[in-house]
């Protein structure tokens, strides 16, 4: 199982509305970076992501699953632009700050330390149990 991670800003994107669409999820749509598009098209369904709140907060808020595999952006309008559906399975109840994560040894060589603007990007599987643990969650609860 691969890991990802996910950046939105809350105003426009927000963890509580990707709760709210609940089982049904909702395309991770608007990406317009082909590295980013390209992790996409490698998900697969049942792989898990951090959903992180980016520029309000810098905190990972939430788990999601992919839902769905990469398909056409229905907000395309022109290109070869494809998404994930994606689907909220937890909360983190302690959010993990970039700052937090930065401080962690254990997450020196993660994606988002290195180059934090990319919107979509791979978490390594010790990264992301250690995130979950940071943030109170158990791995196991969530099938990793």
């Amino acid at each position: 199982m691969a890991f990802w991670l996910f950046k939105s800003e809350p105003s426009s994107w927000s963890w509580d509305k990707q709760k709210a669409r609940g089982q049904a999820g909702q395309e991770w749509d608007g990406v317009r970076n082909y590295q980013a598009r390209n992790f996409m098209r490698a998900m697969k369904v049942g792989e898990r992501g951090f959903f992180y709140h980016s520029n309000e907060g810098k905190a990972v808020v939430g788990i999601v699953e992919v839902a769905a595999e990469a398909h056409p952006d229905s907000t395309a309008t022109e290109g070869t632009w494809e998404c994930v559906d994606l689907r909220a399975l937890a909360d983190l109840p302690n959010p993990v700050t970039l700052d937090a994560i930065k401080a962690e040894p254990d997450c020196r060589n993660m994606v988002l330390v290195q180059n934090s603007r990319l919107s979509v990007q791979p978490v390594g599987e010790e990264e992301f149990r250690t995130v979950c643990r940071m943030g109170g969650l158990d791995p196991e609860t969530i099938g990793v």
